[in-house]
C-alpha cells in the first residue's frame, strides 16, 4: 500500500474522530433552537371541549368560595380554626347555597366571588338532615346571575356531569365524569338519611363541598357533598345532594330559615338490634311524651326487662325495612296529615294511624 493510500486513510479516521467528538457542537452550532419556534395551527376543538369550555365560562362566575372562622375546637377543610368550602349564587336577593358542614359552628363568613371581590354574608337556614344551607351575601357586592336549575328525576347514569369549585382552597378548578349511580343513601349529621343521592366520578375533593354538579346543558343537577375515600382525597367516588330536593328545600330556608322535620314522636333503636334479631322494621325504643305515637298506642323498648315493644313493618301500605323508608313515607304524608302504620309485637300485626306533625319545631 502506497504512503499516499495510508495518508488519506488516516485523514478519514482523523476526520471520523473530529466529528464523532465534535458532534453534538456541531449540531448545537448548526440546529439549535436559539430563536422562538413558529406556532403550528392547532385547528378546530373537538364538540366535547367546546362544551367543557361553554359550560364552565357560563357557569363560573355563579361559584363561590365560602370561607368561615370555626368556633374553637372545629378543624376545616384548610388550616385549624378555618372552614373552607363553595356555593353558588341561588336568587338575584345575593341568597347562595352550600353545604350545612361547611358553615356549622362558624363564627363569621365570607364569600369569594369569581371576580375576586370578597364579601361578608350570613346564615339564613340550615338542614342538617339534607346537609345544606342557604347564606345571604351582604349588599354591595356584585352578583352574578343565579345557576340554571335541571332536574334530577330523569338522570341517567352514563350521562356527563360535571363539577366546580374550590379543592383545597383553589380558585374555580371544573372535574369532568359520568353520572356513575343513582338513588344512593348519604348518612348526614342530622341522624338521618339523604336519599337517592348521584354518584360521580367527577373528581370531588375537599373544598369542593357545597359547589354545583351540572348536566352538558350546564344546569344544575346536585350539590357535590361528600366523597369516599380512605385517604380523604379523589378516589373516583363522590355524592352529591339532587337538585330536585335542593329546589324543595332552599325555598324553605329562605322563607323560614329552617325546614320542618315530620314525625310521630318517636326514637328508633339502633338498626343493630333489628339485623341482630332478623327483624325487618323500624324498632320503637320509646315515645316521646304526649306525641302522637303515644297516643296511638306505639310502645318501647322496656326498660326494666329489656323485651321489645312495636316494630313498624308498613307504612301507608309500603313496606318498612328500615328508619330511611319510614321517613320517606313520612315526609310523603306531610305535616298535618294522618298516617297508618303496621306495627308487630311477639308476632302479632295491628294497624294504628298517627298524626304526622313538626318534630323540629
Amino acid at each position: 500500500m502506497s504512503n499516499r493510500v495510508v495518508h488519506a486513510v488516516w485523514l478519514a479516521l482523523l476526520v471520523l474522530a473530529v466529528l464523532f467528538v465534535g458532534r453534538p457542537y456541531i449540531e448545537r452550532l448548526m440546529f439549535a433552537a436559539t430563536a422562538p419556534r413558529p406556532v403550528e395551527a392547532r385547528g378546530n376543538l373537538s364538540d366535547m371541549e367546546r362544551t367543557n369550555i361553554q359550560i364552565f365560562e357560563r357557569a363560573s362566575p355563579s361559584v363561590i368560595q365560602v370561607t368561615g372562622r370555626a368556633t374553637s375546637g372545629e378543624i376545616g377543610d384548610l388550616a385549624e380554626g378555618v372552614k373552607s368550602g363553595t356555593g353558588f349564587v341561588w336568587d338575584a336577593a345575593g341568597h347562595a347555597v352550600t353545604n350545612n358542614h361547611v358553615v356549622e359552628g362558624v363564627q363569621s363568613l365570607q364569600v369569594r366571588l369569581a371576580s375576586g371581590e370578597v364579601s361578608q354574608a350570613d346564615i339564613v337556614g340550615t338542614a342538617p338532615n339534607y346537609d345544606l344551607a342557604v347564606i345571604r351575601i351582604r349588599s354591595g357586592a356584585r352578583l352574578p346571575p343565579p345557576l340554571a336549575v335541571g332536574t334530577s328525576a330523569d338522570l341517567r347514569v352514563g350521562q356527563l356531569a360535571y363539577a366546580i369549585g374550590n379543592p383545597f382552597g383553589l380558585d374555580l378548578s371544573l372535574t369532568t365524569g359520568v353520572v356513575s349511580a343513582l338513588k344512593r343513601r348519604l348518612p348526614t349529621s342530622g341522624g338521618r338519611e339523604i336519599d337517592g343521592v348521584i354518584q360521580t366520578d367527577a373528581a370531588i375533593n375537599p373544598g369542593n363541598s357545597g359547589g354545583p354538579l351540572l348536566d352538558s346543558a350546564g344546569r344544575l343537577i346536585g350539590v357535590n357533598t361528600a366523597i369516599f375515600s380512605r385517604s380523604g382525597t379523589n378516589a373516583g367516588v363522590g355524592f352529591a345532594i339532587p337538585v330536585d330536593i335542593v329546589n324543595r328545600i332552599a325555598p324553605e330556608l329562605i322563607r323560614n330559615g329552617r325546614v320542618p322535620t315530620p314525625g310521630i314522636g318517636i326514637v328508633a333503636a339502633n338498626e343493630d338490634i333489628a339485623v341482630r334479631r332478623g327483624i325487618q322494621g323500624v324498632v320503637v325504643a320509646q315515645t316521646t311524651p304526649g306525641s302522637p305515637a303515644q297516643r296511638a298506642g306505639l310502645l318501647g323498648i322496656d326498660p326494666r326487662s329489656g323485651m321489645l315493644g312495636d316494630v313498624i313493618v308498613e307504612a301507608n301500605g309500603t313496606p318498612v325495612r328500615r328508619l330511611a323508608d319510614l321517613i320517606d313515607q313520612l315526609r310523603q304524608v306531610g305535616i298535618g296529615h294522618k298516617i297508618k302504620l303496621t306495627v308487630r309485637q311477639n308476632g302479632q300485626d295491628r294497624t294504628v294511624e298517627a298524626d304526622v306533625v313538626d318534630i323540629g319545631a
